[in-house]
Formats: structure tokens, C-alpha cells, sequence
């Protein structure tokens, strides 16, 4: 067996114990709505018996994921992160949580998990400067070596410049979302997607506050979602703060979305 391999079972292992743990946090905080709209707090058992079927079916979801053909390991890591928050989900519908509480309750436990991961690649520039634009720029540049470092489809595909004080990042390929696209259409379950964007795609928006650390908001803008059907997530990080406080793609992105339908097909072919 392959070092990569082993580095690659080994990340697991470790992702796997921080996920149980961010979920048993959160499970205990959080009001859950069954599908009969009752509402219930769980009690320890509960938590543990949802938090023990995580990885079986995270076994279940894994192949088609795809890892192997991924060139990086920070690749690979962070689709493993989204197999996760898959799994997560289809674990707590399969415990009768309705699909609105179940998004919301994965979206919460994925941002314990995110934003530790952002704030310690992020603490070397929050030590060195005190210019929250520096703080964007350098992040986000070691962000692109690691994990998301682009090789291209089927990896990370990204186009990068900078536009005076911002830094600018255009995705065209993002593994994680391909594997939550592919999943959603092989089971016909456009809930997975969902999922995947009220989690993975809204986390930029107070990622790049935590990043700059100067008590304001507004330091993201992203007009484009690939997840929404589009071909590029343009990403905008701002090193001076708008003050905006609403995260999310525009309203306009929304509507598009829900006009074309789940499932756009010029996405399902590019994706493909």
C-alpha cells in the first residue's frame, strides 16, 4: 500500500474523530424538527447512536467520491470533508429530522470544522500584519497551496489575480461540489446539492471576516455559484469591509436557480 494511501487513511481517521466531536456539540445544543413537526432536544443516547452510523455511511458514499483520480492530497482531504457532511446529513434524515433542520443542523457542525481549519492557516498573517487586506492576500494564498491547491479538473480549477487591494479568485472546477452534484443525480435527490450550498458554498462569507479579524463585515462578494448552476464561483475577497452583513449569493442567483430547475443540465454535463 502506497504512502499517499496511508496518509490518505490515516486523514480520515483523524476527520472522522473532529466531525464526531463538532456533532455531538452540536446535537446537544440544538432543537431538532422530526418530519412529524415536533420538535425535540436528544438525549446523549441519541447523539451517540446517530453520531456511530456516521461513518458507515460515509463507507456507503466514498466510492463515488472518486479520491484516486484527485492529484493532491489537500484535494483528497477536502472531499473527504464533503463526504462527510453528506454522510452527516443522510444520517439525520434517516433518524427522522425533517430536511430544513437536518441542512441547518450539518451547516452549524461543518462551520466548527471549517472555521478552526481557516483560522489556523490563517494565523500566521493575523501575527504578521495588522492590515486586514495583507491578512486576505496571504491566507488565501497559502489557502491555494494547501488544500486547495488547482491542478486542474479533476482537482481544483482556478484562475487568481489581484485588483489593487483585493484579491481575486475564479473557480471553474471544485471537487467537492462535482461529488455532491454526481451523488445527488445518482440518487436522484436534489436535497444533497441543497445541502452541500447551505453548508460548503455560504462558509465564505464569514471565513474571509474571520481571516481579516479587524471586527467588521462585508470582506466577500461571489455573484456566481457553481453549485447554482453557473460555471464559475467568482470570488471577491475584499481587503476593505463593506459592512455588509448577509451571506449568501445574491437574490438574483437564487431566482435563476429556481427557474432553471434542481438539476441544470449544462451543469450536469460539465460536471460529468
Amino acid at each position: 500500500m502506497s504512502d499517499a494511501r496511508l496518509g490518505d487513511r490515516l486523514a480520515r481517521r483523524i476527520l472522522h474523530r473532529v466531525v464526531a466531536a463538532a456533532a455531538r456539540r452540536t446535537l446537544a445544543d440544538r432543537e431538532l424538527v422530526g418530519e412529524d413537526g415536533a420538535r425535540r432536544r436528544w438525549l446523549t443516547p441519541e447523539i451517540e447512536r446517530c453520531v456511530a452510523a456516521f461513518e458507515p455511511e460515509a463507507v456507503r458514499l466514498r466510492p463515488y467520491a472518486r479520491s484516486a483520480a484527485l492529484p493532491r492530497f489537500g484535494n483528497r482531504l477536502l472531499v473527504e470533508m464533503a463526504v462527510q457532511t453528506v454522510a452527516a446529513y443522510r444520517t439525520l434524515r434517516q433518524a427522522g429530522v425533517a430536511a430544513p433542520s437536518a441542512r441547518a443542523t450539518v451547516a452549524d457542525l461543518g462551520w466548527v470544522v471549517y472555521r478552526r481549519m481557516v483560522a489556523a492557516t490563517a494565523l500566521p498573517a493575523r501575527v504578521a500584519t495588522r492590515d486586514p487586506g495583507r491578512r486576505l492576500r496571504w491566507t488565501v494564498r497559502m489557502l491555494l497551496f494547501f488544500p486547495f491547491s488547482a491542478e486542474g479538473a479533476p482537482g481544483y480549477a482556478v484562475e487568481r489575480r489581484i485588483d489593487g487591494d483585493d484579491i481575486l479568485t475564479h473557480f471553474t472546477h471544485c471537487p467537492p461540489q462535482t461529488f455532491a452534484r454526481r451523488l445527488g443525480e445518482t440518487f436522484d435527490d436534489p436535497e444533497i446539492l441543497a445541502v452541500f450550498r447551505q453548508s460548503w458554498c455560504q462558509y465564505d462569507w464569514p471565513v474571509a471576516d474571520v481571516i481579516a479579524k479587524d471586527g467588521r463585515r462585508g470582506h466577500y462578494a461571489r455573484r456566481r455559484t457553481l453549485s447554482y448552476g453557473d460555471a464559475v464561483c467568482d470570488m471577491c475577497w475584499r481587503a476593505h469591509a463593506t459592512g455588509d452583513a448577509r451571506h449568501g449569493p445574491p437574490e438574483t442567483t437564487k431566482k435563476r436557480m429556481r427557474r432553471a430547475g434542481a438539476k441544470p443540465i449544462a451543469a450536469r454535463r460539465r460536471d460529468r
